[in-house]
C-alpha cells in the first residue's frame, strides 16, 4: 500500500516538474537566441517519451530513498539496508559493520565468536521457497535477488511467478522450480500435463507436481502412475527434471514406499516430502524410508518444516539430496552459537565411535 501510494503521488508531482522545467528551458532559449514570436521553438512542447522515462527515473530513486531512510530508522547504527528499484520492484540489500567493510574491498576479516561463513555447497542444495498464496511482486524480487546472492540451487514459487522469476534469474546459474497441482493434488492428470507445460514454456525448469494423494490411498496405483508419468514426460521432451510430492503427513509408511517406487518407475527425478500445507512436513524417518525405497540413484527433496541448519543437516545425513525451505538465508549461516557448543562438547567420542569407519552419500 505504501509503495503504490507514494509511487503514483510522487510520478505525478515529477511529471509537472518536469514539464516546467521544460517550458523554461525553451523560454530562456528563446530570449537568448531572440527568435521571434512565431519561431517554431515557442511552440515547442516536451516530448513524451522522453518525460516518461526521466519521470520513472526520478520515481525509482526517490521511491529508494523513502524506503532506505524507513528501514534504516528501525535498525541499529550497525546495521544498514538499501532499495535498488526498477521496473516498479524494489529488493533490499541489508549489510551490517562487517559487510560494510567488505564491500568496501577487504578480503579477510578477524573476529571473535560468532562469524560463521556461509556454506556454499549446503547453498546449492536449497529450493528457495516462497509459496504463500498473498506473496507479491516485490517479495518474489526478493526471493530472487537472495538466490543469486546466495547460490541457491533454485527459487521454488507458484506457477503464476514462473515469467518474472526467469527474467530476474536470466544469466545466473539458479533454476526457477514451481509447483504443479499444488497443494491438494486432486487435479486431473491432463490438467497437470498442461500446466507443467505452460509453466515451461514460460521458464521453468524445474517442476515439483503433488500425486493423487485420494487415488494413492484408494489403491487406484494405475492412476497415480499415469499422473505423474504425464508430467515426466512433458519435462523429459525439454530437459528438465520433475519431483513427486507426496505429502507424507498423510500416509502411511506402506503408502510412502509405494508412492516412492511408483514416482521411480514412472522416470521421476526426486521423490518429495511434502508441500508445507499438510499437518506436518519433513521429517528424519521419512526421508530414510524414501531414499531406502528409490535406492541411491534418485533424487529425494525434504520439504516443509526445514527451518534451520541443524534441521537439513539432519535431512541431508538421512538422505536428502535436496532441501525446500522458505529460511534458506538462515540455514546456510550455520548452526546456531548453542547447537555449536554442544556439538563440540560431544565431538571426541563422536570422532572415536566412528573411527575406521566410512559414510556413503547420496
Amino acid at each position: 500500500m505504501f509503495v503504490g501510494t507514494f509511487r503514483e503521488q510522487q510520478y505525478q508531482r515529477n511529471r509537472k516538474l518536469l514539464e516546467a522545467r521544460w517550458f523554461r528551458y525553451v523560454l530562456r532559449q528563446k530570449a537568448a537566441r531572440k527568435y521571434s514570436t512565431t519561431s517554431k521553438y515557442v511552440t515547442m512542447k516536451p516530448d513524451p517519451k522522453l518525460v516518461e522515462q526521466l519521470v520513472e527515473i526520478i520515481t525509482h530513486e526517490v521511491l529508494a530513498a523513502m524506503m532506505e531512510e524507513q528501514e534504516r530508522g528501525s535498525h541499529s547504527d550497525g546495521y544498514q539496508c538499501r532499495f535498488d528499484c526498477a521496473n516498479q520492484l524494489c529488493v533490499k540489500l541489508c549489510v551490517d559493520k562487517a559487510g560494510n567493510v567488505v564491500n568496501a574491498g577487504a578480503e579477510r576479516l578477524s573476529s571473535t565468536l560468532g562469524v560463521i561463513p556461509s556454506d556454499m555447497s549446503l547453498a546449492k542444495m536449497i529450493d528457495h521457497t516462497l509459496l504463500k498464496p498473498d506473496a507479491t511482486q516485490q517479495e518474489i524480487a526478493q526471493l530472487c535477488f537472495e538466490a543469486r546472492k546466495h547460490n541457491f540451487a533454485s527459487v521454488c514459487v507458484n506457477p503464476t511467478w514462473v515469467r518474472l522469476c526467469a527474467q530476474l534469474l536470466q544469466g545466473s546459474p539458479v533454476k526457477v522450480c514451481t509447483v504443479i497441482g499444488f497443494p491438494l493434488g486432486a487435479t486431473a492428470p491432463e490438467v497437470k500435463a498442461f500446466e507443467a507445460q505452460t509453466a515451461i514454456e514460460q521458464g521453468a525448469t524445474e517442476i515439483d507436481m503433488v500425486i493423487n494423494i485420494g487415488a494413492l490411498k484408494a489403491r487406484d496405483l494405475e492412476l497415480v502412475a499415469k499422473d505423474i508419468r504425464g508430467v515426466v514426460n512433458v519435462a523429459h521432451a525439454r530437459g528438465h527434471i520433475v519431483k513427486v510430492i507426496l505429502e507424507t503427513a498423510l500416509l502411511t509408511d506402506e503408502e510412502k514406499t509405494i508412492a516412492s517406487l511408483i514416482a521411480k518407475e514412472a522416470g521421476a527425478d526426486f521423490v518429495k516430502t511434502s508441500t508445507g500445507f499438510a499437518s506436518g512436513g519433513a521429517t528424519v524417518h521419512d526421508v530414510a524410508l524414501m531414499r531406502k525405497a528409490v535406492g541411491p540413484q534418485m533424487g529425494v527433496k525434504a520439504s516443509g518444516g526445514v527451518r534451520t541448519y541443524e534441521d537439513a543437516e539432519n535431512m541431508i545425513k538421512a538422505g536428502a539430496t535436496r532441501i525446500g525451505a522458505s529460511a534458506g538465508v538462515k540455514i546456510i549461516q550455520g548452526p546456531s552459537n548453542q547447537a555449536s557448543a554442544a556439538n563440540a562438547r560431544v565431538e571426541p567420542s563422536r570422532n572415536e565411535a566412528a573411527a575406521g569407519s566410512s559414510t556413503k552419500s547420496y
